[in-house]
């Protein structure tokens, strides 16, 4: 790992609202315009022209200053501090209109837990977002100092269905659903020159995103069961887990994380005890999610949009320091572009971003659509989406249950629905930026049955055209997402790659980025649209 380099970019301050009002249209306040020292001298080619493009240690120094703010979650100090900064630092790439977009989303701060069995107190963490009073509600619950004595159902990796969990606490052992094989069959094209993907662990490891706690957790909520205890049973040596909040499954009641380890020491106890004690105060608060946006303007509304989210649970180096730093880099690099010498104005206009209420229902994401695309008065027409996410490297769970982190990227697949002269162009291009492990992944037939699970999936169902950049490190949710994990030879890369995506997005007809939607496909646009209404 590289020594720790001092940033010339502006520290986060305590920051308050955008001057003018905490409005979408409300202007962040300007920083000092970037000096020359801190733009990298003009190469004679264009990307189109390497040399203004940062390097892996700057777009790093970016990562490190998200981390420094972590936990970036919507409505904390952290989250109000990364906003700013992305707001700072967009402004000093000399972007234009550069503005909060909100939305009200939701905080959860948990306190006073803990599972206990025949008196004996076991290791656990509350599960992200659970005991909250519904999906739009805020306010505290509470088990008491004393909490909750109950029977336990053991359902292991099975079911409730069929059993009697009333009044009941349920045990079960969680499992994450989408190893890499299930979504390497949507590859379209592959580069692993390395064989990395032929190893069977890396096949058949599953990244925590899809997991079984939906549907555990809503069978135990119709089952009049008073709470759940997850075994991480799929996981490495923690019970840092932050799951997202699943918004289509109001986790009303409690529920805690235990290790694969600590799970079956909780088992050996129910032998002889079948009850646990179960204790926990948790609190929901309504809180404000800010999505930075800022524009470098072309000669049409026509708009590319570069995506990543800047909140994060824990440290959040590769989910989503890394996502971040890279919009950010590409930020600096089209605003170092157009300020040289004879620079003529694009095509399309290119808007940049880093969302919010990633991990707490995607409420910004949700806003964002019903005005920039169900809406007419924003001046703007998206016409595709670039996003990127998780630039890390890969892990694997050891032989005593620890986290080993391999000195390779962790694979990732960019999902995709571009035409096909767009897909020919980053094939080469990725192998262009010798981006190993990397997969193309047909995103067409999601766009109208289970949509892509990265956070441009707004994008796909709303119509447009997407190529969308993530990997499933399994430490991507956890504390142990620390600096150290990021594939730092891979940052500059991934950004070059993405500046030639786009540039070759510019000369195309903006109805042609994108496949023609399906009728299916077309038919669930219309239902989120009305989902999401006016």
């Amino acid at each position: 790992m590289p020594a720790r380099a001092r940033s010339s970019w502006p520290r986060a301050r305590a920051p308050g609202p955008p001057r003018g009002g905490t409005g979408p249209a409300a202007a962040v306040a300007r920083p000092a315009r970037a000096t020359p020292s801190q733009i990298a001298p003009a190469s004679p080619r264009e990307i189109a022209s390497p040399g203004l493009l940062p390097g892996n240690r700057a777009i790093l120094r970016t990562v490190r200053d998200l981390v420094e703010m972590a936990p970036r979650a919507t409505g904390t100090p952290g989250g109000r501090q990364a906003a700013a900064y992305v707001a700072r630092r967009f402004r000093a790439a000399g972007l234009s209109n550069v503005h909060y977009e909100t939305a009200r989303s939701y905080r959860w701060t948990p306190s006073d837990w803990g599972v206990s069995v025949g008196g004996r107190r076991f290791d656990t963490r509350p599960i992200s977002h659970s005991f909250i009073r519904g999906a739009d509600l805020a306010g505290t619950r509470t088990l008491g100092r004393r909490g909750v004595t109950a029977p336990v159902v053991d359902i292991g990796a099975g079911s409730v269905a069929g059993r009697d969990v009333r009044g009941k606490i349920v045990l079960f052992d969680l499992k994450f659903q989408m190893p890499l094989a299930v979504i390497a069959a949507a590859s379209e094209f592959l580069y692993d020159p390395d064989l990395q993907l032929v190893d069977p662990e890396t096949m058949l490891t599953a990244n925590p995103y899809m997991t079984s706690l939906k549907t555990v957790m809503q069978e135990a909520i119709d089952g009049g069961a008073v709470g759940v205890v997850g075994v991480l049973a799929d996981y490495f040596d923690s019970n840092r887990y932050h799951n997202e909040y699943y918004g289509s499954v109001p986790m009303t009641i409690p529920g805690f994380w235990v290790t694969k380890k600590e799970g079956a020491a909780l088992r050996h106890s129910l032998e002889t005890s079948s009850r646990a004690t179960i204790r926990l105060t948790a609190e929901r608060a309504a809180a404000t999610g800010r999505t930075v946006v800022g524009f470098l303007p072309g000669r049409s509304r026509d708009t590319i949009l570069i995506q990543s989210h800047h909140d994060s649970q824990g440290p959040g180096a590769v989910e989503d320091g890394t996502g971040a730093a890279e919009v950010i880099a590409l930020a600096d690099y089209y605003g170092a572009l157009a300020r040289r010498p004879g620079y003529r104005k694009p095509e399309k206009t290119l808007m940049f971003a880093t969302f919010d209420t990633h991990f707490t229902g995607y409420q910004q994401h949700n806003a964002f659509t019903r005005k920039y695309v169900l809406g007419t008065k924003s001046g703007y027409r998206l016409v595709a989406n670039a996003a990127i996410e998780h630039v890390g490297k890969q892990a694997k769970i050891a032989a005593d249950g620890g986290l080993r982190v391999l000195d390779q990227p962790e694979p990732r697949g960019i999902f995709e629905n571009l035409n096909p002269l767009l897909k020919a162009r980053l094939a080469g291009i990725i192998v262009d930026n010798d981006l190993r492990g990397t997969a193309m992944l047909n995103a067409t037939p999601m766009q109208g049955t289970v949509g892509i699970p990265t956070d441009a999936n707004w994008a796909l169902l709303s119509g447009v055209p997407v190529a969308s950049l993530i990997a499933g490190p399994i430490y991507m949710y956890d504390e142990a997402d620390t600096l150290d994990k990021v594939d730092v030879a891979s940052l500059r890369p991934v950004a070059r790659a993405y500046a030639q995506l786009v540039d070759a997005m510019q000369p195309m007809p903006s109805d042609l980025i994108g496949l023609t939607p399906t009728p299916v496909s077309t038919v669930i646009r219309d239902l989120w649209f009305q989902f999401l209404g006016p």
